[in-house]
């Protein structure tokens, strides 16, 4: 892909302009950040840092891309000088992959000159939504479940490489395999899958295609039970496979349910199977299901060991859209000193927080999380000292920690152009957000009415914020 051109025509408009008014080499800070939407997410886990950094490495307009914009008559003679030699040459900060954030913390902040901080806006606002996105969503089926899901969405995501990068962030969320092999090769994830019901249509008959697939998987066996009459055929058919590998010295690893009453269904089936002495042969369910639908199902008592979700997943289907933003914090005067930005607005949701920032997650002598902590970059804490944090809006809410400890959550990933991070392996992101995620109270990410998490300014932050409200 010519990467310089998966942005928005606005972009570009304004680097031309910038380059017409000399101030493209002028230093700024961009927030990338997430709000809280009506039916949004009130927390997200982080994903699509390491596409992100593919993508800034690997920034530069090809012949074809400066073809392609002449034939636009739209920029100027001295934009195609400039552009002609592109690379991106700025400071990046950001989260880590698989880290819970809450809404209005930065995810990414780029520090860089002003024509490059504005290219790359839509392109890391498209990598780090869209992944962010479906590892939330992994995130909340997966919390639900207990057992092992595995990702099944590629052929109804919304393309091909919504389908190959959502697998990516669904592993990072919590799943523990994809049906999609291209993502599996790509990033070394697990793989599973069965067959589908055209297997078993392509037989004479039901118990036939159980004993060709038992045949040529002798050691995955997972049969898919719903083609023609779950208990009265499926079932039983599965478990005449079962006695058959079993005495060629195999054990089954089980059935897989796509339709029906799950709840019901699966229930019956476990009592067939261990009737049959099959007690340690699982269920597997697929369909239409999300974290609501396994809720319900866990609530009625259903026996269903792991889940191949698809759609609902792989779409985030009730929720299409994060809702990230990336919006000007701060840009260099003529003396070369940051001066802070903000933008205004009537809702208190899309004023933004001005100024080079960094956030702080502050835990417990116990060491679980209590609030995070936005606040300028170069102000220092004293962890032996008391700290009073208050809310952003209605300041008369405070706490006094007096035992705790602070963790900036934002690493430096690029430094004048040069990837200063080693970007982690899927497992060891995936390890990762497991040992972070245990440090936040499951009220604050729970399905239902979640507990607001505090997310504060530090006293800095708060005053800047408000000389520059009421300088405006």
């Amino acid at each position: 892909m010519e990467k310089a051109l998966l942005t928005d025509l606005y972009q570009l408009t304004m680097m031309n302009g910038y380059f017409e008014n000399n101030i493209a080499d002028t230093e700024v800070v961009f927030d990338l950040f997430f709000r809280k939407q009506p039916g949004g997410e009130d927390f997200a886990v982080v994903a699509g840092l390491e596409q992100a950094v593919e993508y800034l490495q690997n920034l530069t307009f090809t012949d074809s891309d400066i073809e392609y914009l002449k034939s636009l008559n739209t920029f100027s003679e001295k934009f195609f000088k400039k552009i002609k030699d592109f690379k991106f040459t700025g400071d990046v900060y950001a989260v880590r992959e698989g880290e819970i954030v809450f809404p209005q913390e930065p995810i990414l902040i780029v520090k860089a000159p002003l024509s490059q901080a504005q290219l790359v806006e839509t392109a890391l606002l498209t990598i780090i939504n869209h992944q962010t996105l479906i590892a939330t969503k992994a995130y909340k089926v997966t919390q639900e479940t207990k057992g092992e899901v595995s990702e099944f969405g590629l052929r109804r995501a919304q393309g091909p490489g919504a389908g190959v990068y959502g697998s990516r962030a669904s592993i990072i969320g919590g799943c523990t395999s994809t049906s999609n092999v291209l993502a599996g090769k790509l990033f070394d994830i697990p793989v599973s899958g069965t067959h589908s019901h055209s297997w078993i249509m392509s037989f004479d008959s039901e118990l036939e295609a159980f004993e060709h697939y038992a045949k040529l998987y002798p050691t995955k066996c997972i049969l898919l039970v719903d083609t023609y009459d779950t208990l009265r055929s499926g079932v039983p058919n599965a478990i005449k496979v079962f006695e058959k590998l079993r005495k060629q010295g195999y054990e089954p690893l089980g059935i897989r349910l796509d339709s029906g009453d799950l709840a019901y269904l699966s229930k019956q089936a476990r009592k067939m199977l261990d009737a049959a002495g099959f007690p340690n042969a699982k269920i597997v369910a697929s369909g239409d299901i999300d974290e609501n639908i396994i809720a319900s199902l866990n609530a009625q008592g259903a026996k269903i060991d792991s889940w191949g979700i698809g759609t609902k997943l792989i779409t985030s289907y009730d929720n299409p859209s994060l809702g990230g933003v990336y919006k000007l914090s701060a840009i260099e005067d003529a003396n070369k000193n940051l001066v802070p930005k903000i933008k205004v607005s009537d809702s208190q949701e899309k004023t933004t927080n001005p100024g080079f920032k960094t956030t702080y997650r502050i835990y417990d002598k116990d060491g679980m999380a209590v609030a995070d902590l936005i606040a300028l970059r170069e102000e220092k804490f004293d962890t032996t000292k008391p700290l009073t944090i208050f809310h952003p809006i209605e300041t008369w809410k405070t706490m006094t920690l007096e035992e705790y400890s602070m963790r900036d959550l934002m690493v430096k990933v690029f430094e004048k152009g040069k990837l200063v991070y080693e970007l982690p392996k899927i497992n060891e992101i995936v390890k990762y957000s497991k040992e972070r995620n245990k440090e936040i109270w499951s009220e604050y990410t729970r399905r239902l009415n979640p507990h607001i998490y505090k997310v504060d300014l530090s006293p800095k932050l708060y005053e800047l914020k408000q000389k520059l409200l009421h300088n405006k």
